[in-house]
């Protein structure tokens, strides 16, 4: 049995005993301004989307049922090759994060890779070089292959090395399936009416990373802390990624005609997209972007509170992305809101500055809380 899971194990007794009944929150914040509106204060209930039900499926189920019949037979050395070809993708494109991954134990980083591999490629049906052959079959064809991979008939080597992850960690392929959801609601839409809308497209697309890879984390041991919680930390990190994510490139995807924000809130503020398309930076695109910044900090905030009680091996990549994408925030404030035509950017410097803190933190006492 691997650690990761036999850390999950300890705290599961004690979560059983003590928490019966897993609540999973979703929580918006919204700026006060006295002259100008409020920004909506309504998320979607994680029940609506069986957030409930992957959690305790992946607390739950018992090792040796996950791996009932999942046991194909992978000659070492191809294994071997296919985690170090994920390794390389992630070391390539995700350069702070495979810093951290570093520090956790080699399965662990193994684990990790082969998700964020198979998270990429799923993006990159929607948004990569390919993407103008995107069509709802390819999608469809997608799951297929996610399907077979969880059942033990991966397609390529790539996928392999999620197919022997899936066999080691309590991976639930819910997670897996809602985020190519979000991809097919890349293709369908390119606005958004309201947060709710928004909040949905950012769990398919984000959220359920924080689902796929608390299992290959773990649970600290010595964390006093239900499960439910610190799942809706990792939710909550997820989601502020990816507002931040969104604030970052609004410049960006309004030239592929996509706008990634609230067209109520836009209105709130006497905007729409016209504004957003004739990249003026004017003093009500930046109180409308305040608030928006305002509400992705609000989870980061939330975050903090589960990424201290995780496993000690996996707290530093996690306060590695918490804090590097805080940063992004105050780049765009440095920018004065102006993200229509300037891109936020983090230096490198910047960057490598960025991890010792962060290191720091992950071995500062759980639930100590920095902002």
């Amino acid at each position: 049995m691997s650690s990761a899971v036999c850390s999950v194990g300890s705290v599961i007794n004690n979560a059983r005993n003590l928490n019966r009944e897993f609540t999973i929150t979703a929580r918006v914040v919204a700026p006060k301004r006295p002259t100008l509106p409020e920004l909506s204060l309504k998320g979607i209930p994680h029940t609506d989307l069986h957030v409930r039900e992957i959690v305790q499926r992946q607390l739950y189920t018992r090792h040796s049922d996950h791996n009932l019949c999942r046991k194909p037979e992978f000659n070492p050395e191809f294994l071997e090759d296919a985690y170090d070809r994920c390794r390389d993708i992630c070391a390539e494109y995700a350069k702070t994060f495979y810093l951290g991954t570093r520090l956790m134990t080699e399965e662990r980083q193994k684990a990790v890779w082969a998700i964020y591999v198979w998270c990429r490629r799923t993006d990159e049906l929607v948004d990569g070089p390919n993407a103008t052959h995107m069509s709802a079959t390819v999608l469809d064809r997608w799951e297929e292959r996610l399907e077979d991979l969880f059942n033990g008939r991966p397609f390529d080597m790539l996928d392999a090395a999620l197919t022997d992850t899936v066999q080691k960690f309590p991976l639930d392929i819910k997670p897996f399936r809602d985020m190519i959801e979000g991809m097919r609601m890349d293709t369908k839409k390119s606005r958004y009416e309201n947060y709710q809308e928004l909040y949905l497209y950012c769990y398919y697309v984000a959220g359920t990373v924080a689902l796929m890879t608390v299992p290959v984390m773990g649970i600290s041991p010595e964390s006093s802390s239900h499960a439910s919680s610190i799942y809706n930390s990792a939710l909550s990190l997820g989601i502020g990624n990816q507002l931040t994510n969104i604030l970052r490139d609004v410049g960006e995807d309004a030239l592929r005609g996509r706008v990634y924000l609230p067209q109520d809130e836009l209105a709130q503020y006497g905007l729409c997209d016209d504004d957003v398309y004739s990249r003026r930076v004017t003093d009500n695109w930046r109180e409308f972007m305040k608030g928006q910044i305002n509400r992705a900090r609000f989870y980061f905030n939330q975050a903090e509170e589960g990424a201290s009680k995780l496993d000690k091996d996996s707290r530093w990549p996690v306060w590695s992305s918490l804090l590097l994408y805080r940063t992004i925030l105050d780049a765009i404030e440095e920018n004065d809101y102006d993200n229509l035509t300037k891109r936020a950017y983090v230096g490198r410097t910047k960057k490598l500055l960025m991890l010792p803190l962060s290191y720091t933190r992950s071995v500062s006492m759980p639930g100590f809380a920095f902002h």
